[in-house]
């Protein structure tokens, strides 16, 4: 069972979440608006958190920029508009997944399981797993897969949860081309319904992390990525 904190403005919103929700078996805690979400985050613990955008008080960008200064708990963005730059926006502030409204409930719950689990595997594999440090020119771009830390010319860059998980996906995977459905199924955790703009945003976002480094992810027309570690 999960405890899932519901973020938005819109009641009958919140009343389907929840009703979709606790039919699966989860607990519900509903916040009204961005302001709230950050109060209740501050005085509780919650497995994953589905919030909107367009919000009073706080708005959902805002509120997940202030979330992620004390927790890491996924974040499921919800939003009326589904234009790139929003895509990007919530990503870069730490968003993990977004659902464009009007959204299948069903749909929507089958993103939040696999986030958990994807979340919760991710973990235990962390703590089995041996130290392994990647170096790309001399040690310039250090990525140690362990402890989750990228540092280029000895300074630590902040990449978010899941550029972090994709660009260590790609490491991990050196020299092998790996499609769009292959990234979205393994980094993500479940079908995207044909929908490659998150990866491709993710791309985008994390080539852009890496500065110079950003040509060792190449793009393999009409298939998908490789990092090319020669």
């Amino acid at each position: 069972m999960y405890h899932i904190l519901v973020v938005d403005d819109e009641i009958r919103i919140r009343s389907i979440i929840k009703k979709y929700a606790e039919f699966e078996g989860h607990e519900v805690t509903e916040a009204g608006d961005g302001m709230e979400a950050v109060l209740l985050c501050r005085k509780n613990r919650y497995d994953i958190i589905i919030m909107d955008i367009m919000m009073p008080e706080l708005d959902g960008f805002s509120a997940c920029r202030e979330i992620r200064k004390i927790s890491d708990t996924p974040i499921i963005m919800l939003s009326a508009r589904g234009e790139e730059y929003d895509r990007i926006n919530g990503f870069e502030v730490g968003v993990d997944d977004y659902v464009t409204k009007p959204f299948s409930p069903k749909e929507l719950m089958l993103r939040i399981d696999a986030i958990l689990k994807r979340t919760a595997a991710r973990g235990g594999a962390a703590k089995k797993a041996q130290n392994e440090v990647v170096e790309l020119e001399g040690g310039a771009l250090t990525a140690d897969l362990t402890a989750r830390t990228v540092t280029i010319d000895g300074e630590r860059i902040e990449l978010s949860p899941k550029e972090y998980d994709l660009f260590f996906y790609l490491l991990t995977n050196r020299n092998i081309a790996l499609s769009r459905e292959k990234l979205l199924s393994e980094v993500w955790g479940y079908d995207f319904y044909g929908d490659a703009r998150t990866l491709d945003t993710h791309i985008k976002l994390l080539r852009k992390s890496l500065g110079r480094f950003a040509d060792y992810i190449v793009t393999i027309r009409g298939v998908g990525y490789r990092f090319d570690l020669k």
